[in-house]
């Protein structure tokens, strides 16, 4: 491969970003409250760890468990709020009620960000067609990653999707970058990386003691090494 693939890590706090950065993740995705799938984080937790490590900290815009946008002016608010306290980079995307893109409410929001990186996340695998899903998106300002596991069900189900898509890479709505998590092993690892995969999203795989224990720096390393073979 030409360039080193991403390893992003979910983090709650300073603590895993440390540990994180210490078992040599690229990128942390910031959010809160797991037992609703990552919500937002407040401003000082940004803060905190844009203080405590320096590699790239992508940030959750979701106020509610799924993926319906809500309150579009207190996600708009929410978002400028982050900027304030350090964020420049984002996760988010919203669905309406027939799982299609709620594509005014990403649009609000991303007026929000002004040019600021960002992912959309797995609400891509809830999607009702996410081929037409991506290409509604596809020129939208600052969009460069597709988090997805292919499937709701996760990666082991996914996988074909993931697969045929690597293999799109180049055609209209799908130039971003494929950033596989849910349920993501490593030994899907090596399946993924000969197929062209470049991303990689891990969050309880980086605790071994389960989501009330923080992230692990050798677990982040152990999936480092894996992440890093060619």
């Amino acid at each position: 491969m030409s360039k080193r693939a991403v390893l992003e890590v979910i983090a709650l706090g300073v603590e895993d970003a440390v540990a994180a950065q210490a078992g040599g993740a690229d990128r942390l995705e910031l959010v809160t409250d797991m037992a609703a799938d990552g919500l937002t984080p407040s401003a000082a937790t940004v803060a905190g760890i844009r203080q405590a490590v320096d590699i790239s900290l992508r940030v959750m815009i979701r106020l509610a468990d799924g993926f319906a946008a809500g309150d579009v002016d207190r996600l708009a608010g929410t978002a400028a709020e982050l900027r304030e306290a350090g964020a420049e980079e984002f996760v988010l995307g919203f669905l309406d009620e027939g799982g299609s893109v709620d594509l005014a409410a990403v649009e609000r929001v991303v007026a929000a960000l002004d040019g600021c990186p960002w992912t959309f996340h797995r609400a891509i695998d809830r999607a009702a067609d996410r081929d037409a899903l991506r290409k509604q998106l596809d020129g939208m300002p600052g969009l460069d990653t597709y988090l997805t596991a292919g499937s709701a069900d996760g990666v082991d189900g996914g996988l074909p999707v993931l697969l045929a898509e690597a293999g799109r890479a180049g055609e209209p709505g799908y130039g971003q970058q494929l950033l596989v998590g849910g349920g993501l092993r490593l030994d899907h690892v090596p399946v993924l990386l000969k197929a062209g995969v470049d991303g990689f999203h891990i969050g309880g795989a980086a605790r071994p003691g389960g989501w009330d224990e923080p992230v692990s720096a050798e677990a982040v390393a152990e999936w480092r090494a894996a992440v890093d073979a060619s």
